[in-house]
């Protein structure tokens, strides 16, 4: 009897705490005096809101310590996430999310009211320095009770030592708030995996803060400039027509252009899902096929280019593209070559931007071919793919 009173006062406290700081929060916001809002300080702190919950892509990667106790950047406990990359659930890519409650994709009410805050910051390391996490996001979570904005950045790369990462949320709409947090990382960034660590995750007011206008991305803006390179942007997750036909090595060393390795794909004449063709779309983030606001707006760009090469020499691919995905979020345009017969020895390509409205692209880059123009099959290479 004595074990169950004291196991229910401890129950109470830790719900006093949990209501007390709720009931803080709301007198903060009611007076308008709401500085922060953490969502992770500590281990079972009563000052936490949200989970990470919402597992995604190679969940089976994944794994969490949430109370991890080895050099937090402050209090006592920080979170480590270890990310294998070893494609269990063969999406190339994973992350996680924070909700409220717990697992909540959009079908339940919960979140919290933001207004009045403009920014989350939070403190991140890598274990060995150069792991890249793709982005952090604040909402975006859709469904019957979808979150009223999504902001990310990124790609980072990280050192071990803690560094501070904002997010700017100024000027937007953060009345309903379900995914607080988002990290994404993908395998080919990350080739030997990922383990990295986060602390101090909080919303907060920023008086001097302006809303960040829309960022035009710099030239030039890389699709591929080697593996695990920053520069990457857009996944090659998007695989079209006999999907099983293909394979690509994003790490070959077999006599690349430029670096240290390039793209080897490999198209087999099988027909295995009887579409006689295959092909792969480069996205952001990975497997969007327009249902996911995640472009990149590239209106600098005149031009596309790329080096490529044949392991035979006249393998054909039908088409190199640039856009085309169409969707809720489709992209603002479309451009592309062929057919294009390949030598054995690398040359480079073009794809005209000239007057083309790239104020958003998800499918950065993509190509095409079919049964019937290699029937043997095709092997071939691309290196050096970027935006001019």
């Amino acid at each position: 009897m004595r074990k169950w009173i004291v196991g229910l006062a401890v129950l109470l406290a830790v719900g006093w705490n949990v209501c007390a700081a709720e009931e803080k929060a709301a007198e903060e916001k009611a007076t308008g005096e709401v500085k922060s809002f953490p969502v992770y300080t500590d281990a079972k702190s009563p000052d936490n809101h949200y989970i990470p919950s919402g597992w995604m892509g190679d969940f089976g990667d994944l794994s969490m310590d949430d109370k991890y106790m080895g050099d937090p950047h402050s209090g006592s406990t920080s979170i480590k996430f270890v990310y294998t990359a070893k494609k269990t659930q063969n999406q190339g890519w994973a992350g996680v999310y924070w909700q409220n409650p717990a697992n909540n994709w959009g079908s339940k009410k919960g979140g919290f009211d933001l207004t009045g805050l403009n920014k989350l910051t939070l403190w991140m390391r890598g274990d060995k320095g150069g792991e890249v996490i793709d982005k952090i996001a604040v909402g975006g979570i859709k469904g019957t009770y979808p979150d009223t904005t999504e902001v990310s950045v990124g790609p980072i790369e990280l050192t071990t030592t803690w560094t501070p990462y904002t997010v700017n949320l100024a000027g937007k709409d953060l009345s309903y708030i379900n995914g607080a947090l988002c990290w994404v990382a993908n395998a080919d960034s990350n080739p030997n995996g990922a383990t990295f660590y986060i602390d101090d995750i909080k919303f907060e007011y920023d008086p001097a803060l302006k809303p960040a206008g829309k960022k035009t991305q710099e030239m030039p803006f890389y699709i591929y400039a080697d593996k695990g390179s920053i520069q990457n942007h857009f996944i090659p997750s998007g695989w079209m027509g006999d999907y099983s036909d293909l394979k690509i090595d994003v790490g070959s060393t077999d006599n690349p252009y430029f670096g240290k390795t390039c793209i080897k794909i490999t198209y087999d004449n099988k027909a295995t899902n009887g579409a006689r063709w295959a092909g792969m779309y480069w996205q952001y983030p990975a497997n969007n096929w327009g249902g996911v606001d995640g472009g990149f707006d590239l209106s600098r760009a005149k031009k596309l280019t790329f080096w490529a090469r044949g392991e035979k020499g006249g393998e054909r691919i039908e088409e190199f593209k640039v856009g085309g995905i169409m969707g809720e979020y489709s992209d603002s345009d479309t451009a592309g070559i062929g057919p294009v017969v390949l030598d054995k020895e690398w040359k480079q390509y073009t794809i005209d931007l000239t007057g083309k409205d790239l104020s958003y692209i998800i499918g950065g880059f993509a190509w095409a071919t079919n049964l019937d123009v290699n029937p043997d099959g095709a092997v071939f290479y691309l290196d050096e793919i970027k935006y001019e």
